[in-house]
């Protein structure tokens, strides 16, 4: 499966994996299609499709809300402008007055601008119910994780995450280096899972337990689809556990990035540390300080999100409004994308449960092995790479993101406007028939009755 990381205090890596980013050489090659196209080279497609968690290049429409408290800040002018909603001019004002010389250009301090913090942390007291400290709020460009140890998912199971497995990767790791933290991405990136609130009870009680850290990226909790899921932070399980876990380490991110905003490169995030003395904290200020402060336009990004209109704010329909477009947009895509890929041989799909990707996995013929061996890639890798030949669309190899040995997969996102996908599906549908045909072995079938892949010997 997909993996996640326990980050290590050495450079040593136990995992298999080539030391390649999450885009690699398909994305190089990518980018070089797109030139050829420019000098009008012919292929079989007149556009490349890189199917990233970039929901903007898809052609998604920016929060008005927040673009325009952005315009207000960027141009004090437009404070006085009615064309902008009074609440929108009154948040902008109260940022400008908190910044010296009441300029949005103007240095904050490291851990960001503390009007923000204050929006922050009362964004996560009434999400969890428990009070939140803007001294424990920090604002980033974003996050990053260190060195990893993969463990797995279970796909058969949902892509639960099993303690069990937590324990194999933690032991396998411990004679080679010293496993500081687990990282938990919820809901997740690739596989879409989200994890119930007894299974992140579990993996916090396990931290505590081996004295791990516990870094949680919960950047897509506000993508959900299904109404028996919900997403639970980790925060207010940590605290639901009561005050024999108030020492219980946990930083928290949430992005702008992600979820419905999508603003990926205004780089805007939050970090809240839980459970950390005052020493750590001012070491991770002391880190931080070369860098000065985030940049302004992220915070405000940020303030944004976690301020949002309210009922009885002359913005509010119409953010309210929005949202619901873009999150209705993405439940009915995930159920269309799911659908699609489960009607193509020898793929196995499950539910996209939350964040804005599937990661199915692909049985491919064992002379299709053979090609990929020979073109020196991986088989999810060759069979990414043929579809982005043949159709212009990038999905990302499985290779890329951790899978179980003798696996292949690779990564979709739902994010395409949904006007294109029934046509990008046809021809992913075309490709993948064309390319299971061309490599087919003469002893391998698919068995549609019980969606797997069969050996036989052929009479």
């Amino acid at each position: 499966m997909a993996t996640e990381e326990i980050i290590t205090d050495k450079t040593v890596s136990l995992s298999h994996q080539r030391a390649r980013n999450a885009r690699g050489w398909i994305d190089a090659r990518a980018s070089q299609i797109n030139l050829e196209l420019a000098r009008g080279e012919k292929k079989p497609f007149d556009e490349v499709m890189k199917l990233y968690g970039d929901p903007h290049a898809f052609g998604q429409q920016p929060i008005t809300s927040l673009r325009q408290l952005l315009s207000c800040l960027l141009c004090p002018n437009f404070l006085d402008d009615p064309i902008y909603p009074q609440d929108i001019r009154e948040k902008a004002r109260r940022i400008l007055e908190a910044k010296p010389g009441f300029a949005i250009a103007s240095y904050a301090a490291v851990e960001g601008l503390g009007i923000i913090r204050k929006h922050v942390a009362q964004f996560i007291s009434k999400r969890d119910g428990y009070t939140a400290d803007p001294e424990d709020i920090y604002l980033t460009r974003g996050g990053a994780n260190g060195i990893k140890i993969p463990y797995y998912l279970d796909e058969a199971r949902d892509w639960a995450l099993s303690i069990a497995e937590l324990r194999r990767a933690l032991d396998e790791a411990r004679p080679h280096c010293r496993p500081q933290g687990l990282v938990l991405i919820n809901p997740g990136n690739p596989a879409g899972q989200v994890l119930t609130y007894d299974n992140i009870r579990d993996i916090i009680k396990f931290c505590a337990q081996e004295k791990l850290v516990l870094f949680a990226d919960e950047v897509y909790q506000e993508t959900m689809y299904r109404e028996d899921v919900t997403f639970h932070s980790c925060r207010k399980v940590v605290k639901d556990l009561g005050p024999e876990y108030h020492k219980f380490q946990l930083m928290s991110i949430n992005s702008v990035s992600k979820g419905f905003y999508g603003e990926c490169c205004l780089r805007g995030a939050y970090l809240e540390l839980v459970g950390f003395s005052d020493k750590v904290k001012q070491q991770i200020l002391d880190l931080n300080s070369p860098n000065m402060c985030p940049s302004m336009i992220g915070q405000a990004a940020v303030s944004a999100m976690c301020n949002p209109p309210q009922p009885g704010d002359e913005s509010y329909e119409t953010f309210l409004k929005e949202k619901r477009t873009v999150l209705d947009s993405y439940q009915r895509k995930a159920k269309i994308v799911v659908s699609m890929l489960r009607t193509l041989e020898g793929v196995v799909c499950n539910e996209i449960n939350g964040s804005l990707y599937v990661f199915p996995s692909i049985k491919l013929p064992r002379k299709a092995v053979e090609a990929a061996k020979l073109n020196n890639c991986t088989p999810d890798e060759f069979y990414c790479w043929q579809m982005l030949e043949e159709t212009g669309i990038g999905p990302i190899p499985g290779t890329y993101f951790g899978q179980k040995e003798g696996t292949h997969h690779f990564r979709f996102t739902i994010l395409p406007p949904e006007e294109k996908v029934v046509f990008m599906f046809d021809r992913i549908t075309k490709f993948h028939q064309e390319f299971m045909q061309k490599y087919r072995d003469e002893d391998f079938f698919f068995h549609a009755s019980t969606d797997q892949f069969m050996a036989t010997t052929m009479v």
